[in-house]
């Protein structure tokens, strides 16, 4: 919905995008087996066997319960109506053969379940707050995400070709009262050229020769390679879990020397000494089930010393030169200097990761960014800096600040891409609304007569005799 007009929609349709979180919230919701079963009922049917049970919508309500506390029965009708559109989405998307590979779905489980270990601290602690195992967790969860998958995937072949038109985007700008115009906090937009220190040779080669004599005392003199990983590995993700990894994937996140390595290796083994741009690794592999493995993992950085640093600052600095004097635009200084990738795809400008818009609340930089902003002219950049990146490196930058806005009330020429961004979230609101119109009559829906009285189904089962 739309977070700052106050529209009523309920004359027809409600319906959100489709965002069921079922997994996690049935993981984690404290409910133990024996109360799901004994809250089992059947509350909703649509299509010939796709059915809701009571203890679905009761363990979400109760997780929904836990982060808004203004969450009430009418709460419930909107998530039971959400579910709903859920099994109507997969209902279609069975009618036009959109699918979803199981290559698709087990990358989705693995992301899933990497997080929610990083969260617990360890696999075995996540496996203890379940009361499961990562398999079997796999396999309880895997039906529910796949349709979770289909749902969103179909969803998004309906909405694929909506856009919005400046003049769609004035005008709906224009049909909102001035009293409801939000209060935005100040926002930026703010890019970034990055150099990361180059690496002496001679550092690269002692970093080598140093995993050579680790991976020596664990082939030849029989240590441990977990009390190794924990006394000597660089990878803080994994160090102090003996550098240890499950549920690893070809299609995961990590890098692809590193995932052909460990797939090379049976249970056991430890494979030889590789490099990626994070240094050089050993792996020992523990289990491998097909395509998914858990293993062990050394890594050892080549130390970066104060002069490469220094090397890296003197670089910046020439290129600061050039973009004050404008002898260079920022963009162009980007694809030919920055060795960051992803920042090359933006032009060097950092975009929020959920929508990809490059308008950035301050309340949500972090405190450096802020504070070094807080000193810059629109239009200006930086002095070359060191600075810790996303994946807790040291690196170099120059920071560009490209535009500010103050707090201020919502207008056209500060808050456009915002504007257009729930511009763009209304038209696709009302496309959802027609789609399920137009197709509800032709699917088979039942709802239980305690839900009956939900006043935003009540249009759903007037277009729907299967529910009088």
């Amino acid at each position: 919905m739309l977070p700052f007009i106050n529209m009523h929609f309920n004359k027809k349709i409600n319906i959100q995008p489709v965002k069921v979180c079922l997994w996690a919230i049935m993981l984690f919701c404290g409910y133990s087996l024996h109360a799901q079963e004994s809250a089992d009922k059947i509350i909703a049917v649509v299509g010939r066997n796709r059915i809701i049970l009571k203890s679905d919508l009761e363990l979400q309500a109760a997780q929904a319960k836990q982060q808004d506390p203004g969450f009430n029965e009418q709460s419930k009708c909107l998530m039971l109506q959400q579910m709903i559109l859920q099994k109507i989405l997969v209902e279609q998307a069975e009618r036009d053969s959109v699918l979803i590979t199981d290559e698709d779905v087990e990358g989705q489980l693995d992301n899933r379940l990497r997080y929610f270990i990083q969260l617990y601290g360890s696999k075995e602690k996540l496996e203890q707050a379940s009361g499961k195992t990562i398999y079997q967790l796999k396999e309880e969860y895997r039906d529910a995400i796949r349709e979770q998958m289909v749902a969103e995937k179909m969803q998004g072949t309906i909405l694929e070709n909506i856009k919005t038109t400046p003049a769609e985007i004035e005008t709906f700008y224009k049909k909102i009262p001035a009293d409801s115009l939000p209060f935005f906090p100040a926002t930026v937009e703010v890019g970034q050229i990055v150099i990361d220190p180059p690496v002496d040779q001679e550092m690269d080669d002692y970093a080598r020769k140093r995993l050579e004599g680790i991976r020596n005392k664990i082939i030849n003199e029989g240590k441990s390679f977990e009390t190794m990983a924990e006394i000597n590995s660089d990878d803080p993700g994994s160090r102090d879990n003996g550098g240890r990894y499950d549920g690893v994937t070809r299609n995961g996140s990590y890098a692809p020397e590193f995932v052909a390595a460990a797939f090379k290796l049976q249970n056991g083994e430890v494979s030889p000494i590789f490099k990626t741009k994070f240094g050089y690794h050993i792996i020992q592999m523990i289990q491998r089930r097909g395509d998914e493995a858990d293993l062990r993992h050394i890594l050892i950085k080549p130390e970066v010393t104060s002069a490469d640093f220094q090397k890296s600052l003197s670089k910046l600095d020439s290129i600061r030169t050039l973009l004050v004097s404008g002898k260079m635009t920022f963009e162009e200084a980007v694809g030919k200097f920055s060795t960051d990738e992803a920042a090359k795809r933006t032009g060097g400008m950092i975009a929020d990761p959920q929508t990809g818009n490059t308008v950035l609340d301050m309340t949500k930089l972090d405190p450096g960014m802020v504070l070094l902003l807080d000193s810059m002219k629109q239009g200006s950049f930086s002095a070359p800096h060191i600075f810790i990146t996303d994946q807790h490196e040291r690196s170099c930058r120059i920071v560009y600040l490209r535009t500010r806005t103050t707090p201020h009330k919502a207008n056209l020429k500060d808050d456009y891409s915002r504007i257009q961004e729930i511009a763009l979230s209304q038209k696709k609101f009302f496309k959802m609304q027609q789609w399920v119109e137009s197709k509800l009559p032709s699917f088979y829906l039942k709802i239980a007569p305690e839900y009956q009285d939900c006043a935003i189904l009540k249009s759903w089962r007037t277009n729907n005799d299967s529910t009088k």
